[in-house]
């Protein structure tokens, strides 16, 4: 992947077709120009099927063949997912596909004519300029086992969305119905409390069992310690004392049955997915010197690499710090210098899974934590908590990334850099 703009300014030549395509749900636009911005034949209107596909194909390499050219850059904006098919189909034909930032297509539209009109026959030729500009980025589409690792991923940040969803009604529920119960029962996601939502949830439920017979469904259950007759006693007692909803409790017991099949489906359904995510990790190399970091885990490195991809692909892990959007940037202008905040320009997902993982390592890795100390009580440039967190989750990128490419374990020393050589030299 390029990091420079000349590098992309390069690619394209004399002998290089460049197309813009402005893409929606069921019809696409794409025009045509060469390195110098004229505009090639006439604008293609194609449909998203497979015919379509093949008829931009053939205006494709008529337009090669009528201009001389011998390679073809295909700029998109990538709206929504509709775009991913046909950029598949384009790469299966040898077409390098490139995508367009939309800010910069807006920011850019009235530079054509003038205009803050907005159709998709224009958004197509302002596409094709930035291409001609060097105004793009190659897409991080993932292939083979990375593709399985980022739909397994995606899949699993929606379950564990929707598993949030049931925990938080079943939560509503007992503090509806049964608001002693977590008096009780710290967690209600416990075994034995789990069997006496099964089996017996209303307080009206329990007044109706003895004690013995409660400990016997949570014996029957698989729990054989850490609940007797005592947590019985106290489970009968919130139940009398209880100030919970006593209208509607048949609706109520049939509410929770469904709360409780949800959650028990999707905890299984998480089980069987993560599993087979390790699976896939196993596969690729470098991924378990990854998770040799003492913190970091397998939702951490599945989730970095489903985001990331290949890491061969990349010169520098910067190029990653890029992509997660946690590059710097700076508003100065004159004597006026402004505050140095990172970009936000990214893949949301990934700069979110990183910071999410360096906020538990500055507690458990003492390396990340002597680091983080380091930024913060530094006697030049100090951080504050929350610039050290970033610039360690930038940290994190390089550790990640070398480990990953090189396929060696993680060496606390070498984490430590210059703040172990500093060390160093004070017991010196």
């Amino acid at each position: 992947m390029s990091i420079t703009q000349n590098t992309k300014i390069r690619r394209i030549t004399e002998s290089t077709l460049v197309i813009g395509a402005d893409i929606s749900k069921k019809v696409h636009v794409a025009r045509a120009c060469d390195v110098r911005g004229i505009e090639l034949g006439s604008p293609l209107t194609f449909k998203n099927e497979r015919r379509g596909f093949r008829g931009l194909k053939k205006w494709v390499r008529t337009l090669m063949l009528k201009h001389s050219c011998d390679n073809v850059v295909f700029g998109v904006e990538p709206t929504g997912h509709y775009w991913i098919n046909l950029a598949q189909f384009l790469r299966r034909e040898g077409i390098r596909v490139v995508v367009v930032n939309p800010f910069h297509v807006k920011k850019t539209k009235e530079l054509e004519d003038n205009s803050p009109t907005k159709n998709d026959r224009k958004d197509a030729r302002v596409i094709s300029l930035l291409v001609k500009d060097g105004r793009y980025s190659e897409p991080n589409i993932p292939e083979d086992i990375y593709a399985d690792l980022r739909v397994g991923m995606n899949e699993r940040d929606r379950l564990s969305v929707d598993l949030k969803r049931v925990q938080a009604r079943i939560h509503n529920w007992l503090e509806r119905y049964f608001p002693e119960f977590t008096e009780v029962f710290k967690d209600w996601e416990g075994k034995a409390a789990l069997v006496c939502l099964h089996k017996f949830p209303c307080p009206a439920d329990v007044e109706q069992m003895t004690a013995l017979d409660i400990v016997c469904e949570w014996r029957q259950g698989g729990i054989s310690r850490g609940v007797g007759l005592s947590k019985a006693n106290f489970l009968k007692e919130m139940a009398e004392q209880s100030i919970g909803l006593t209208e509607g409790l048949k609706m109520a017991h049939r509410e929770l049955e469904i709360l409780l099949g949800q959650y028990d489906l999707y905890q299984k359904q998480l089980d069987q997915l993560l599993s087979e995510v390790e699976q896939l990790l196993s596969e690729i190399p470098g991924a378990q010197n990854m998770l040799s970091v003492p913190g970091v885990g397998l939702v951490t490195v599945a989730g970095f690499l489903a985001e990331v991809g290949e890491l061969t692909r990349y010169d520098n892990p910067r190029q990653i710090q890029k992509l997660a959007g946690l590059n710097l940037k700076e508003n100065s202008s004159g004597e006026h210098k402004g505050q140095t905040t990172i970009t936000k320009r990214g893949r949301p997902r990934l700069r979110s899974l990183l910071f999410r993982c360096v906020i538990p390592l500055l507690a458990k890795n003492t390396e990340f934590r002597l680091q983080h100390e380091y930024y913060t009580q530094r006697t030049e440039n100090p951080l504050k908590k929350m610039q050290s967190a970033i610039a360690l989750s930038c940290r994190l990128i390089r550790v990640l990334f070398a480990l990953g490419r090189k396929e060696v374990s993680y060496d606390p020393v070498k984490m430590l850099g210059p703040v172990h050589l500093e060390r160093t030299q004070n017991v010196a």
